[in-house]
């Protein structure tokens, strides 16, 4: 899930990825949002509409997600 709420940063679980970034440039956001890993959900692929971007790096991703899951 990814939101554009700010407020929910603050936990390691969440990423925050500013539009105005690098990553966020590349990822294509239109507004700061925060990548938060701990809400999960599998989707039909034939149910996404459109990509918004892809981030370079997965590292962040893969760190909060160790933490969602418990992973050290």
């Amino acid at each position: 899930m990814i939101t554009s709420n700010l407020s929910r940063d603050g936990h390691p679980s969440r990423i925050r990825v500013n539009k105005d970034s690098d990553e966020g440039k590349k990822a294509g956001l239109l507004t700061d949002s925060i990548i938060m890993t701990g809400n999960l959900t599998t989707i039909r692929f034939l149910e996404i509409e459109r990509t918004i971007g892809i981030l370079s790096d997965m590292d962040i991703i893969n760190n909060a997600l160790k933490t969602t899951f418990g992973i050290k």
